[in-house]
């Protein structure tokens, strides 16, 4: 439904993102950041941006073995962050192993817990699998729908599974949903502001699905003195779609302190 399920037609339309995006000068950066959050929604809408994030971790690649992948529970209601019992998760593209020492970590924390159901309907953390396949090769996953949970459950969460340049963090999220293109923009602009600045009002569920995960990572990037960076921001009004009601798409990169990313 998200992306082409032809393994050749996939691979060639993620390499096509991403090389556009490398054009773009946005990988230009280097190293890699620690975090990204990017869009989740289909290819031809918000892939553009997704690749513009995941293109800033590909001088990472053979150096990253494990991507922390947290999304927003978007069919199935449930308390808390859920693994999904697996040992590896599939795409056209080939399987990605799940780091189970990274599960392992998690085992003593109440708020996660193994819940397949939550899933097996899920597209926030399948679609970005093809990128981190595409872009990092072979790596592990610790792949975590979020569901009801506190900011500071998903903050514990990271910072159990926080590593060092061999793990980065991926927080998959779109914007806000549904209003009119210009609405939307404005939206959507004060939005990133807050993530940017670090803003200690949590950002709720109408300016981002994946509120949760967002507001979980951002107190533990700001302890963990990274910088956040706007690579790309647009809607699907710019992309695919109507303007009379968009969803909007945003990716962030977080640099560590030693990298001079301060800029916006």
């Amino acid at each position: 439904m998200f992306y082409p399920g032809e393994a050749a037609v996939l691979r060639t339309e993620v390499e096509r993102l991403l090389a556009r995006a490398e054009q773009d000068g946005e990988a230009a950066s280097a190293p890699w950041p620690k975090a990204i959050i990017v869009p989740h929604a289909g290819y031809i809408y918000s892939g553009a941006v997704a690749a513009s994030g995941y293109a800033l971790l590909a001088k990472g690649r053979g150096h990253i073995r494990r991507v922390v992948l947290l999304g927003p529970a978007h069919r199935l209601p449930f308390r808390g962050l859920a693994l999904p019992g697996v040992q590896a998760m599939q795409t056209p593209l080939g399987t990605v192993a799940v780091d189970q020492a990274g599960v392992e970590a998690l085992a003593g924390l109440p708020e996660v817990r193994e819940m397949p159901a939550a899933h097996a309907q899920e597209h926030a953390l399948e679609v970005q699998l093809p990128f981190i396949q595409e872009v990092l090769g072979d790596v592990s996953v610790v792949p975590l729908v979020v569901g009801d949970a506190r900011p500071d459950e998903v903050a514990r969460v990271l910072e159990k599974l926080w590593g060092g340049e061999e793990t980065v963090i991926v927080i998959s999220s779109d914007l806000s949903h549904y209003h009119p293109y210009a609405e939307a923009r404005a939206i959507d602009h004060h939005t990133v502001e807050e993530i940017l600045r670090f803003d200690p009002t949590p950002i709720d569920h109408e300016q981002a699905c994946g509120a949760t995960p967002i507001n979980g990572l951002l107190p533990v990037a700001r302890k963990h003195h990274l910088h956040p960076r706007l690579v790309g921001l647009c809607n699907s009004g710019d992309t695919a779609g109507s303007r009379d009601a968009v969803v909007g798409y945003a990716a962030v990169a977080f640099y560590g302190e030693s990298h001079d990313h301060t800029g916006r």
